[in-house]
């Protein structure tokens, strides 16, 4: 009973979870303007979405341009500067590893809008014009501690010996660092490049506060704006079906390259 309990609450679990991008993906192949109204099936919204048709297209594709390009750049310095911390808070000791570590878990425990309130008031204090530039830092402040944490299990499990050894064997620590300890890290900095994508993705408090009043739009503030005026667009509907499918089929692929690698060094 307790066995049948279990799959039972994990079942539910994920019906509530996925059941609302069902619902999206499956009323993204109907041409009705309202979320729930099924007028037959068509792939109108998906034609529409590519080519720009529908009213305020070319400002839902700009958003998209900007989302991707922000998480892009973000997510990538992200992943340099936080495998670079990683590597520097693993050779601490004792309280100074606790106290970074305790920083480093700050912005994590964060809410959003504090995040983005402080950065808006800094950026203002430092008369730093906002717009894509401040949009970055501050995605790349908030996503450098994930790619911190996706980094330091990686180094805990890797020999502390062979960074050493390729020093003795007449390796510059650069070479060191590169050819030996970055092959070793690399699954977590994978994993860590994709969490600070997806946030960056996902994040809408710190760039409605960083934005300026430039006329940034990424995906989230596009949609905000569009709630506001009463609806949503209906080919939104296509591209989070798109979105969700791309992200799903990258985790499938990454898990199974992890599993294969697993068997292989076994």
């Amino acid at each position: 009973m307790k066995r049948f309990f279990a799959k039972l609450y994990i079942g539910i679990l994920l019906v509530i979870l996925y059941a609302p991008l069902v619902f999206i993906a499956v009323f993204s192949f109907t041409e009705a303007k309202a979320l729930g109204n099924w007028t037959g099936f068509s792939t109108h919204l998906y034609q529409s979405l590519f080519t720009g048709g529908m009213q305020g297209g070319s400002g839902l594709m700009k958003a998209v341009e900007n989302t991707l390009v922000i998480a892009i750049i973000s997510a990538a310095v992200a992943t340099l500067l936080g495998t670079i911390a990683a590597i520097g808070i693993h050779n601490l000791k004792g309280r100074k590893k606790q106290a970074i570590m305790f920083m480093n878990n700050i912005p994590m425990i964060n809410p959003d809008i504090i995040i983005g309130v402080s950065l808006f008031l800094l950026f203002v204090f430092l008369h730093i014009s906002q717009g894509m530039l401040t949009v970055i830092l501050a995605h790349i402040s908030f996503c450098t501690p994930y790619v911190v944490l996706s980094v330091l299990p990686k180094l805990s499990q890797m020999n502390p010996n062979i960074y050493e050894a390729a020093l003795d064997l007449g390796a510059t620590p650069h070479q060191a660092l590169w050819k030996v300890m970055v092959p070793q890290l690399r699954p977590g900095m994978l994993s860590g490049f994709i969490l600070a994508f997806t946030m960056s993705l996902d994040d809408f408090a710190v760039t409605f506060f960083t934005r300026g009043t430039v006329g940034l739009e990424t995906l989230s503030t596009y949609i905000y704006a569009d709630a506001r005026k009463g609806g949503l667009t209906p080919e939104l509907r296509p591209l989070m079906t798109i979105i969700f499918i791309v992200i799903l089929v990258l985790l499938i692929i990454i898990n199974l390259r992890q599993a294969k690698a697993q068997k292989e060094a076994k």
